[in-house]
């Protein structure tokens, strides 16, 4: 027997525009929901319809600013905690707080967990997210969490645009490499990596190329690019070495600080990223930035979810 049809999907204020896609993808309207904030900056949300015994996905990133919206996310899950909803998914496209997993040094925290526990508390019965910064925060849950992945967007984009026996994968750093040869197997491309030192938070130094990228266009692929210093001195760097082209493609545009200043001045031939993270104008009016939709992709995991179906399948 079919399922009764008790889907909803509701929106946080980090990227309504993303949920507006992926509902369109589905062919389901937006949930009617109330956000608002106190003089005092305090979170008020109260869903406009009743949502008794539904499967509810709230979508929200917890990009800047990282603690409202957050904040904003572990709120909505307690409403929708208190109305009797019957399963809450967190849609969150870009999991904030990723890059603190592990206590990286003495007397620190361990932010990523904290923000699991307070998921968990708040009463999420599933998360779904994308491109996580360590994919072993997954184990921080005790529920389930569906980690999808950006790269056969980006697969599918380079081919459609690109000689592919002129390209070369790069990894900008060695954490990264996993990722870098994922792609490079799917487009059947070389590899090498960028070796690098990074002295302080947000700051990296250049030490080397492994890897033959002499006449190449180099594709640079991360995660996530936050100040784009990583990035910009990485295409510095294979230019030196003789690449033809540098481009990059990375999942998150956290693109903070510095970052719309760099790319406009560097050498980078443009930076593809997706629309988990919401971009203001200055960071489009660079002319480097591109951007790909991961709603359909996010639309369909959601409906995997909801009918119980396999995720993995979505890359075979």
């Amino acid at each position: 027997m079919a399922k009764p049809k008790k889907l909803r999907l509701f929106s946080g204020t980090s990227n309504p525009e993303l949920t507006a896609s992926i509902c369109e993808h589905i062919k389901m309207p937006v949930g009617d929901i109330h956000v608002q904030r106190f003089s005092d900056g305090e979170v008020f949300l109260q869903f406009e319809e009743t949502i008794r015994g539904l499967d509810v996905f709230i979508i929200q990133s917890t990009s800047a600013p990282a603690n409202d919206n957050l904040m904003e996310l572990l709120i909505g899950i307690d409403a929708a905690k208190r109305a009797s909803a019957h399963e809450i998914c967190a849609v969150i496209p870009y999991f904030g707080y990723a890059r603190q997993d592990r206590k990286s040094a003495g007397r620190t925290p361990i932010s990523a967990k904290l923000v699991a526990d307070l998921l968990q508390a708040a009463g999420v019965t599933r998360v779904l997210t994308m491109d996580l910064h360590a994919t072993q925060i997954q184990g921080f849950f005790n529920i389930p969490v569906d980690n999808i992945f950006a790269g056969p967007l980006f697969a599918k984009d380079i081919e459609s645009r690109n000689n592919l026996e002129d390209i070369i994968v790069v990894s900008p750093d060695v954490g990264g490499v996993v990722r870098a040869r994922a792609l490079a197997k799917r487009l059947h491309a070389d590899i090498a990596i960028v070796d690098k030192r990074r002295p302080a938070p947000n700051v990296a130094k250049i030490m080397n190329i492994i890897g033959d990228v002499e006449g190449r266009h180099c594709i640079l692929v991360d995660d996530m690019v936050d100040t784009a210093g990583t990035l910009c001195n990485a295409a510095e760097a294979l230019l030196d070495r003789g690449a033809s082209k540098v481009s990059a493609y990375a999942t998150h545009g956290v693109l903070s600080g510095p970052a719309g200043e760099r790319l406009a001045a560097s050498n980078l031939s443009e930076l593809v990223i997706s629309d988990t993270i919401k971009q203001p104008e200055h960071i489009l009016a660079t002319g480097k930035v591109r951007i790909l939709t991961v709603a359909n992709l996010m639309g369909k995991a959601i409906k995997r979810i909801y009918n119980a179906r396999s995720i993995s399948s979505l890359y075979e």
